[in-house]
């Protein structure tokens, strides 16, 4: 199958079915992962895709998953990875929050993801993109109102990991990529905010299109603007 190939880690429903379904559209080939085996609407779209929409399952809090798939990808190229997901637990000041809750949400925003960069980089082109949903609730010259401690906190620790990451690979031709995604009606980011997916997601995809073949690392919004530090 020809075309361009992208790899969406966490692309079941919301911001990252979103992702899948728009590349798609633009004629990429993609392969989105979700976590168990129950049907998601990536199910629905690979059906309906005629072999451009692959499925593969990966809970990237797992580290011998993440083995798992990067053996079974091992002869695919990749034009794009990125990697897509977060959880959060509600809004408890960081001093209330219990242990294993403080732990979950890291593992999940922040030690994850690396985890998949670090294994699925080989997979990239020289000249390909490589990126990670974040938030603006990751900047910390921003923060101003608080709230969403541990969050945040996970968002500003996977911001501070992909620098260390790009610092590392700097002679490394790829793409890096923080992308936050605006304000966007999902479960994270509740029925009051002021996006729908279908406005965001297409913004996102132009922003990392935009950028494509530039190296280094960027911090940018759905709207190709940058994000404070």
């Amino acid at each position: 199958m020809s075309g361009r190939t992208a790899l969406i880690v966490g692309a079941s429903r919301s911001i990252g079915l979103g992702l899948a379904t728009e590349y798609a559209r633009r004629g990429w080939n993609v392969v989105g992962t979700v976590r168990g085996d129950r049907r998601t609407g990536l199910h629905d779209l690979a059906e309906a895709s005629g072999g451009r929409v692959t499925v593969e399952q990966l809970d990237m809090t797992e580290p011998e998953q993440i083995a798992a798939l990067r053996e079974r990808l091992a002869e695919r190229t990749l034009d794009l990875l990125f990697v897509n997901g977060a959880v959060t637990r509600g809004d408890i000041p960081a001093g209330d929050v219990p242990t294993e809750m403080f732990v979950e949400v890291m593992v999940t925003n922040a030690l994850g993801p690396m985890r998949v960069l670090d294994s699925f980089r080989s997979l990239v082109a020289p000249a390909g993109t490589i990126g990670v949903m974040s938030s603006r609730q990751g900047s910390i010259g921003w923060n101003t109102n608080g709230g969403q401690d541990v969050y945040r906190a996970s968002k500003s620790a996977l911001n501070q990991l992909m620098r260390s990451y790009a610092a590392r690979y700097a002679d490394a031709a790829h793409t890096l990529l923080l992308i936050c995604p605006g304000h966007v009606r999902t479960g994270l980011g509740g029925p009051r905010a002021e996006l729908t997916v279908e406005e965001s997601v297409p913004g996102v995809v132009d922003t990392i299109d935009r950028h494509s073949g530039e190296p280094g690392l960027q911090f940018l919004n759905h709207r190709d603007e940058p994000v404070a530090w």
